[in-house]
């Protein structure tokens, strides 16, 4: 099991979360017809972009540990 390939992946995810946050609040109030239309739950894409934001800080703290395990290892066989 490689953690930090999970912890990259999670960063991925996080990443995708975010910009479809991101796109989907770059698009309120725009429609093709030229109506404004305000169409987007602001506390539901609030509430995505913090799970986005935490989710990169966990990812972030598991690829600190995982690196310095390594280094502890690399460390205990010297």
């Amino acid at each position: 099991m490689d953690l930090s390939a999970i912890a990259l992946q999670g960063l991925q995810q996080a990443e995708i979360q975010l910009g479809n946050a991101a796109t989907r609040l770059a698009g309120a109030g725009a429609s093709p017809a030229g109506a404004n239309l305000d169409i987007v739950d602001l506390s539901t894409e609030m509430v995505a972009l913090m799970f986005a934001k935490t989710d990169v800080s966990v990812n972030l703290s598991a690829l600190k540990t995982v690196n310095q395990i390594q280094k502890d290892a690399i460390d205990l066989m010297a």
